[in-house]
This record gives C-alpha cells, sequence and structure tokens, in this order.
C-alpha cells in the first residue's frame, strides 16, 4: 500500500488536475493510504503584517470550499470523493466562484452529504483550525504551493498537466509513478519540461 498526503486549494487547476486523477484511481480500487490535505493559497499570499487567513473572519469566504471539504472528509468520509470532485469540477469546469453557501449548496446538493451537519461544523471554526494545522505542518516541507505531494518526511509541487480520460488504469500508474519517483529518484531535485506539450 503507497501511503502519501496531497494537498489541494480548489482555486488551483494543476491540485484539479491531479486530484482527478486520485480519485479515479481510488474509486477503481487503487490501493493508496492517501491523506486530503487542505492548504490555502490565501495564506502564501497575504500580507506580512496581515492576521493568519484562517483567524479573519473577512478572508472566510475565500476558505469556505476548503472548510465545508475538511468537514465532509472528517465526519461524512463516505461523501469525500464526491464532494472533492463535485468541487473542483464547479471551480474549473463551470466557474462558479464557491464563496458562498448557496454556490456550494448549489455545488453539493446532489453528492448526499447532510450540509446543514457541514455548516454547524463550519460555524463552529473547526475546520479552519484543521486548515491552519495542515498549513503549518506543510511549512516543514517548505511547501510553496498545490499540489504538493508528501511522501515520509519529503515533499514536492506538482504541476500535472491533464485530466483522467476514461482510463482509470493510467490514472493509478501515474500516482504510482510520481510516489515512486519520489522514494527511488531522491537525488532528483527538478524535472520540468522547457516547453508546454499541452
Amino acid at each position: 500500500m503507497l501511503s502519501f498526503q496531497l494537498s489541494y486549494d480548489y482555486r488551483c487547476p494543476f491540485a484539479k488536475n491531479l486530484h482527478l486523477h486520485l480519485i479515479t484511481a481510488l474509486r477503481h480500487g487503487a490501493d493508496f493510504d492517501v491523506t486530503f490535505a487542505p492548504w490555502t493559497m490565501s495564506q502564501g499570499y497575504k500580507a506580512d503584517d496581515a492576521p493568519d487567513v484562517w483567524d479573519d473572519p473577512a478572508r472566510d469566504s475565500e476558505l469556505l470550499a476548503l472548510a465545508v471539504s475538511t468537514s465532509i472528509r472528517d465526519a461524512q468520509p463516505e461523501f469525500f470523493l464526491d464532494a472533492h470532485e463535485a468541487l473542483f469540477r464547479a471551480r474549473h469546469d463551470r466557474a462558479i466562484r464557491l464563496v458562498s453557501r448557496k454556490e456550494i449548496e448549489q455545488v453539493l446538493s446532489p453528492v448526499g452529504a447532510a450540509l446543514d451537519e457541514v455548516f454547524a461544523d463550519v460555524d463552529s471554526r473547526r475546520p479552519h483550525k484543521v486548515i491552519a494545522e495542515t498549513f503549518r505542518e506543510f511549512e516543514r516541507y517548505e511547501a510553496f504551493g498545490v499540489p504538493t505531494l508528501v511522501v515520509g518526511e519529503d515533499a514536492a509541487f506538482i504541476r500535472y498537466m491533464t485530466t483522467p480520460n476514461h482510463d482509470a488504469e493510467q490514472s493509478i500508474q501515474i500516482i504510482e509513478s510520481l510516489v515512486a519517483l519520489m522514494t527511488d529518484e531522491i537525488a532528483l531535485n527538478e524535472f520540468k519540461h522547457t516547453r508546454v506539450a499541452y
């Protein structure tokens, strides 16, 4: 079994690409022990003298989708993969900003999660504390963006360019190859195509 963490923020198209591959792989029986790690881009770009975004109610709309998904991940995990995919697709395929409860309800009502419980959890700010803890944990790896893959004590930012193409085995192989690259090729620090092929 492969064990790893993978960070996400629904605003990032590269997080969308890799997480859709991961969702596809898991749905088709991949033996992965994965922690989906909410990581907010807002904290990474806040002013130095501004409060942490998870402690700033003025920034709550920016964290809403992350807080909702964190609640579902923790309290209703049977709905998480469907909710996770729906939120990514809403943001990038349908241009829904995911900054209001009305938008979240529109996207997640078909999933089946108990949204009243989710919003009560969000109102308690418990998910915000989880987001803060995850962000601080990823600071140990000097993470600067999403998606960041963490295997053991090693971390790598990954910019994957395509979404799944209905071939689940390909998605499984993509995730396995990225984890293997991190564990088997620790001397490889940077590998980047000079031109974008997609």
